[in-house]
């Protein structure tokens, strides 16, 4: 089973402020949809909170320190049994979303990278650990321009990247 994560994150590596999104970028929400559907995806308590509900046409495995307990999710205190639960359900791809913390603890179990970075810098209290892109190959990128209603940023620039681990 291939492991991935997929992550939006600012020019100081930004990713929350209050278990919220910094930025609304409705043509990254479509991608992360479109890139997901079909698969486990692998999160902590907090973050599935901030999504407030299962996401359709994906498995929901949630990690929590505590007792956790929400319909439609699976949730488990131990990464390892995450993992198998996912590997014996077949899942050729688990995706990681978030949060900080996941991330961090997940990123040297990372096969496959979806980054979205954003030109964005604001305050924010989580962040992903800067990463060494040197053991990585570049597969895919994309950009995307600012846009704007009138005199107000709709969507902030971005771009979408896509890497895989060094053999």
């Amino acid at each position: 089973m291939k492991i991935s994560m997929i992550v939006a994150y600012g020019k100081n590596w930004e990713i929350g402020l209050n278990n919220q999104m910094l930025w609304h970028i409705s043509e990254d929400f479509k991608n992360f949809k479109q890139i997901t559907s079909g698969h486990h995806i692998l999160m902590g308590r907090k973050t599935f909170e901030s999504i407030g509900k299962p996401l359709p046409n994906r498995t929901s495995l949630v990690l929590s320190r505590g007792e956790f307990e929400q319909e439609g999710v699976y949730t488990f205190n131990d990464i390892q049994k995450a993992l198998d639960f996912a590997r014996a359900n077949a899942e050729e791809e688990l995706f990681v979303i978030g949060g900080a913390n996941i991330y961090e603890t997940m990123f040297d179990y990372v096969d496959k990278m979806y980054l979205t970075e954003v030109d964005f810098e604001g305050q924010a209290d989580a962040f992903l650990k800067e990463i060494d892109f040197s053991s990585w190959d570049l597969l895919e990128q994309r950009e995307y321009e600012e846009i704007k209603e009138g005199d107000k940023v709709k969507s902030p620039a971005w771009k979408f990247k896509v890497y895989e681990k060094k053999d």
